[in-house]
C-alpha cells in the first residue's frame, strides 16, 4: 500500500503535528547511529550512487538515465543497479527500458553480478543510506521546488536524514525547472562551501504529439507531481485541472474511469507521465495521452568531468 505523504511535510516551517512526531523523529535517528558502524564493501567496478535525503520525487531515476546515456555515448560499459521493492515495478522497467538492469533485495548481490559481466560503471538508483557500500561517488538529489519541506527528519518532515549531512557529500544535483536556484545554494554553501552543484532541467520530448488550443487534465503518481505539471504549462499547454496521486500509486479501474470522466466533463485531453502509463496496462489506454521528459543536464561538461 502506497501512503501518501502528508501535506505538513512541505510546510515551509514545522507546524504542530510535526512537533508531535519529533521525539520519534529523534529516536528514530539516535538508533540509526548504531547501524553506521558496519564495515562497508569496496566493489571493483566503479560505483555511482544516486541518491536523495529528501524522501521520494528528486529525480533519482532520471538523473541515473541520463548518467547511462552519457556513459554509454563515451563506450564505457555501464549498468543500472536497484534494489528490488514490489511497489516500484514502474520504474524497474523504466530502467530496463534504457539499459541493463540488475534486480536484487540486496545491493550487494546485484554489484557482484554486474562485475561478473564485466561492466565497468554501476549506476545506483537510490541507496545513498546504505552503508555496507563503498560507493566510488555519490549524488545527493534534491527538487527545486520541494527542497527539505519543512526541514524534519521521519515521520515529522520528510527527510531521511538531517540537512546538515550533506557536509559528508561532495556532489549535489538540483533536479526542476530552475526554480528558486539561488537561494537554494546559497543554503547548501552555507553547509559545505566545497559542493559541487549541479543542475538539471525536465524538457518534454514529444511535446509535438500535443495540440496547444486544447485544454489538459494532468494526473500522476509520482513524487515531483508540481514539477510534472509545471514543466507542462511552460511548455505552453494550458492544464485546468492535474490530479495528485501518491508516488508509486497502483490505480484501480475506478481511478482511471473517475478521471476519464472528469475530462470529458472539462471537454480535456488527458496527460499523464511515462512511469504512470507503465502502471497503466490491465485498462483503456486509448484516451490517455504519454508526455515523455528527459532531464537535461545545463552544466554536462563539468557533470561529466565528476563522473568520470
Amino acid at each position: 500500500m502506497n501512503l501518501k505523504k502528508p501535506k505538513f511535510w512541505d510546510n515551509k516551517k514545522p507546524n504542530l503535528n510535526a512537533y508531535l512526531l519529533y521525539p520519534i523523529a529523534f529516536l528514530i535517528d539516535i538508533a540509526k547511529t548504531f547501524f553506521h558502524k558496519n564495515k562497508k564493501k569496496k566493489f571493483k567496478i566503479k560505483t555511482i550512487c544516486v541518491g536523495n535525503i529528501y524522501l521520494g520525487g528528486t529525480g533519482k531515476t532520471s538523473l541515473s538515465i541520463k548518467i547511462n546515456e552519457i556513459l554509454n555515448k563515451k563506450n564505457i560499459k555501464s549498468c543500472f543497479i536497484k534494489k528490488y521493492y514490489k511497489n516500484q515495478v514502474d520504474e524497474q522497467k523504466l530502467l530496463e527500458k534504457h539499459g541493463k538492469l540488475f534486480l536484487s533485495s540486496n545491493r550487494a548481490d546485484a554489484l557482484n553480478q554486474a562485475e561478473n559481466q564485466n561492466y565497468e560503471i554501476a549506476i545506483l538508483d537510490d541507496g545513498l543510506q546504505d552503508n555496507t557500500i563503498d560507493y566510488n561517488l555519490r549524488f545527493v538529489c534534491f527538487n527545486t521546488i520541494n527542497w527539505i519541506g519543512n526541514g524534519m527528519t521521519i515521520p515529522a518532515g520528510p527527510l531521511r536524514e538531517n540537512i546538515n549531512n550533506i557536509k559528508n557529500y561532495d556532489n549535489v544535483f538540483l533536479n526542476g525547472n530552475l526554480e528558486n536556484i539561488d537561494n537554494l545554494t546559497q543554503e547548501m554553501l552555507k553547509i559545505n562551501s566545497n559542493l559541487n552543484i549541479h543542475l538539471g532541467k525536465y524538457e518534454p520530448m514529444n511535446l509535438d504529439e500535443f495540440e496547444k488550443n486544447k485544454k489538459y487534465l494532468v494526473f500522476s503518481g509520482i513524487g515531483n507531481h508540481q514539477t510534472f505539471v509545471s514543466m507542462i504549462k511552460k511548455s505552453g499547454l494550458d492544464v485546468l485541472k492535474d490530479l495528485e496521486f501518491s508516488d508509486h500509486y497502483s490505480f484501480k479501474k475506478s481511478d482511471i474511469d473517475k478521471i476519464i470522466n472528469e475530462a470529458s466533463n472539462l471537454n480535456c485531453e488527458i496527460i499523464t507521465t511515462e512511469k504512470d502509463f507503465q502502471r497503466l496496462t490491465n485498462f483503456d489506454q486509448s484516451k490517455i495521452k504519454v508526455m515523455k521528459a528527459e532531464l537535461r543536464i545545463i552544466d554536462e561538461n563539468k557533470f561529466l568531468k565528476s563522473i568520470i
